[in-house]
């Protein structure tokens, strides 16, 4: 995506191309382990058919925000609900051809093709005697298309490069066919042109399907550019929420992550940028 392409992308009001879908939820949220409770009485409503950056500094409950969100971790208190409903009571299989997750550190067994690895996604929506039909060749066909990944459909995963690899993954959580898709982390360990190249198909996917997306970052400035809402959190508890340019704050910047920075307009998109200041990290405290 060239800069013309992403600042009309970014232009595009995401509410005018995509229809409601579900309302993903958290009242009274806690959650974490027996012996430490990582977030506690946590409300949160993510805005469907939108892109929700979740950013923080390290260890403040992010991932596992997420995790139990996507009902890889139950919650210790609270709960989680899809449409008002709480998905406790909702058939995992069910929940799963609504929700997907990408966690922060997927493995491909060893050999496996892009192919097959895409055609994984498919598993929510078949019993266990179904056979292979033509809706999940449909399903795995068009998520490699959208993903870009068509090309690469006979190569074994293992030897793409890291870029390739998360499009690759994308392309499996889409052929799920969610309506939710979340995902912890998917530029870590990607330099900088891979991580803009997977920013940019969540974002495509976002205004042309309509898929709500929430996206655990660390990146602020890539969050406050592709983001339409971020939600801030410290220490198990969300401190700011809402467009990028009314979170992102010298003062909520300062009180997350414990850090001095001058916030002004990004020149090429308009949207928060942050500028350290030197010397500007409290090492070693907690934020403030």
């Amino acid at each position: 995506m060239n800069g013309d392409d992403f600042a009309l992308a970014l232009a595009v009001d995401p509410s005018a191309t995509t229809g409601a879908g579900p309302r993903l939820s958290a009242r009274g949220l806690s959650a974490g382990y027996p012996s430490r409770t990582v977030i506690e009485g946590l409300d949160l409503d993510i805005t469907p058919g939108r892109i929700t950056m979740i950013i923080g500094a390290n260890a403040c409950g992010k991932s596992t925000l997420l995790g139990v969100l996507a009902r890889l971790t139950a919650p210790l208190a609270g709960s989680v609900r899809l449409d008002d409903v709480d998905v406790a009571g909702i058939p995992r299989r069910r929940f799963a051809q609504t929700v997907g997750m990408l966690p922060q550190h997927p493995t491909a067994p060893d050999g496996l093709t892009v192919a097959e690895l895409v055609s994984r996604g498919r598993h929510p929506h078949r019993g266990l005697f179904d056979r292979w039909g033509q809706a999940d060749t449909k399903h795995v066909d068009e998520a490699m298309r959208r993903t870009g990944v068509a090309e690469l459909a006979d190569r074994p995963v293992g030897d793409l490069s890291g870029g390739q690899r998360q499009r690759v993954w994308i392309a499996m959580s889409l052929a799920q066919n969610p309506k939710v898709l979340l995902l912890d982390e998917p530029t870590t360990f990607l330099d900088l042109s891979h991580q803009l190249e997977v920013l940019d198909l969540l974002v495509s996917l976002n205004r042309r399907e309509g898929t709500t997306i929430v996206v655990v970052l660390h990146e602020l400035n890539l969050a406050a550019r592709y983001a339409d809402e971020l939600i801030v959190m410290r220490d198990g508890r969300i401190v700011a929420s809402g467009a990028p340019t009314d979170v992102l704050t010298k003062e909520v910047v300062a009180d997350a992550f414990a850090l001095d920075a001058l916030v002004m307009p990004d020149p090429l998109t308009k949207t928060p940028l942050i500028v350290p200041v030197p010397g500007g990290a409290h090492t070693g405290s907690e934020p403030a």
